[in-house]
């Protein structure tokens, strides 16, 4: 089968090697003209290290060269979603694979609902995949387990068999909203578990953040109409974990480097890939500011980001919050 992939990132690159070890032709598409045409002749890629392209992925940069009426993998930063897609309008794909996580900034609508409303597409089309799942291990084949979600359980499944393997196991949901907030705001619970990180603040202070976290994004989860055991899944609980341990993980460098003193300019000029937790952040004060939701670590984390406050203080102020009882 043919598959085209938008983004050829480390994550849908990971993506297209699955699809592609799974015996698909997939269309990687990059933005960049010349990176495309060398990452093709190579067969490397400049942020995955001693990997290879298999043989069925054609690395592509032209709108024109994507396979029409095929299933489509969406990996591209969230804040670019929209307007890239609002160029493929004539693309009209079987099914859309949404692998891309955060909340736009001013219209705070999660991904599913900006490829719907940027394309015409049918939203019943649409599938997130989402979990604990850092790009560098599922490209060495370190056993992985993610869950597609989409309000069409028949779609899911057919996501479902299309990438699972030995090595990459896909569960399957119909609660889209959940598995998409737990993909997006974990980044942002993920960069204060770098700030605490680069404050050598130790395991209690991580687990209470992770566990208060959770609760943050459960809310969100709730205000949204999400089924609230979604976070205690692959998508909520599973991929916080991950964001806020991992070596590989962006978000949390962002945190550890904002705790040592970094200003967000100079994390910027730093890291050559995208940590989508610092856009989602905005969103997510943006949701607070207008609906009062009560996300405390998140607006903390929004306070060190933009407002250049200080790490330990923003930890400081949260523990001296006005105390309340543990509501599970």
């Amino acid at each position: 089968m043919k598959i085209a992939v938008l983004g050829a990132g480390t994550w849908g690159t990971a993506l297209s090697q699955v699809l592609a070890e799974n015996g698909n032709e997939v269309g990687l598409w990059h933005y960049n003209n010349k990176t495309a045409e060398e990452m093709q002749v190579s067969r490397n890629h400049p942020n995955l290290n001693s990997f290879s392209f298999h043989e069925n992925i054609n690395i592509i940069s032209e709108f024109s060269r994507i396979p029409v009426n095929t299933p489509l993998v969406i990996a591209i930063p969230s804040h670019v979603v929209r307007e890239t897609l609002a160029k493929m309008k004539s693309i009209n794909p079987s099914l859309v694979v949404c692998a891309s996580k955060g909340i736009e900034n001013n219209s705070m609508q999660l991904m599913s609902n900006v490829i719907v409303e940027s394309t015409g597409w049918n939203e019943d089309s649409v599938v997130a995949l989402s979990g604990p799942s850092h790009a560098e291990e599922v490209c060495s084949k370190m056993p992985t387990a993610i869950v597609a979600a989409c309000s069409n359980k028949a779609n899911a499944r057919y996501i479902q068999q299309l990438f699972s393997n030995e090595y990459f196991r896909v569960y399957t949901n119909t609660d889209i909203i959940g598995v998409e907030i737990g993909g997006a705001v974990k980044n942002v619970i993920a960069i204060a578990g770098g700030i605490c990180s680069g404050l050598d603040l130790g395991d209690n202070t991580k687990a209470a953040l992770l566990t208060r976290g959770l609760w943050e994004i459960s809310r969100l989860g709730e205000f949204l109409g999400a089924k609230n055991e979604t976070f205690y899944g692959l998508s909520g609980i599973g991929d916080l974990i991950v964001t806020a341990f991992s070596e590989h993980s962006r978000n949390r460098k962002v945190g550890e480097l904002l705790a040592k003193g970094n200003s967000l300019e100079e994390i910027y000029g730093k890291m050559n890939m995208i940590a989508e937790g610092i856009n989602t952040t905005k969103s997510l004060y943006q949701l607070n500011q207008k609906y009062n939701i009560n996300m405390p670590i998140c607006e903390e984390t929004y306070n060190v980001l933009f407002l250049q406050k200080p790490p330990i203080r923003a930890i400081k102020d949260l523990m001296q919050r006005e105390l309340v009882d543990e509501v599970i």
